[in-house]
């Protein structure tokens, strides 16, 4: 039996792609955790998560 991804949640970066990945984080330093926040307002924004 396969396990649930962690949270239910199912993303699909397909989208990404077509983005280039400075207009998601941007040309300056990033801290892990800032990095995180900005990828799940990309993936909420173009509704890419799937319950």
């Amino acid at each position: 039996m396969a396990k649930k991804p962690f949270g239910g949640y199912s993303i699909s970066f397909k989208k990404v792609a077509d983005e280039p990945i400075s207009k998601i984080f941007g040309t300056g330093d990033l801290a892990p955790s800032e990095m995180t926040k900005k990828i799940w307002n990309f993936v909420k924004a173009n509704k890419l998560a799937s319950k």
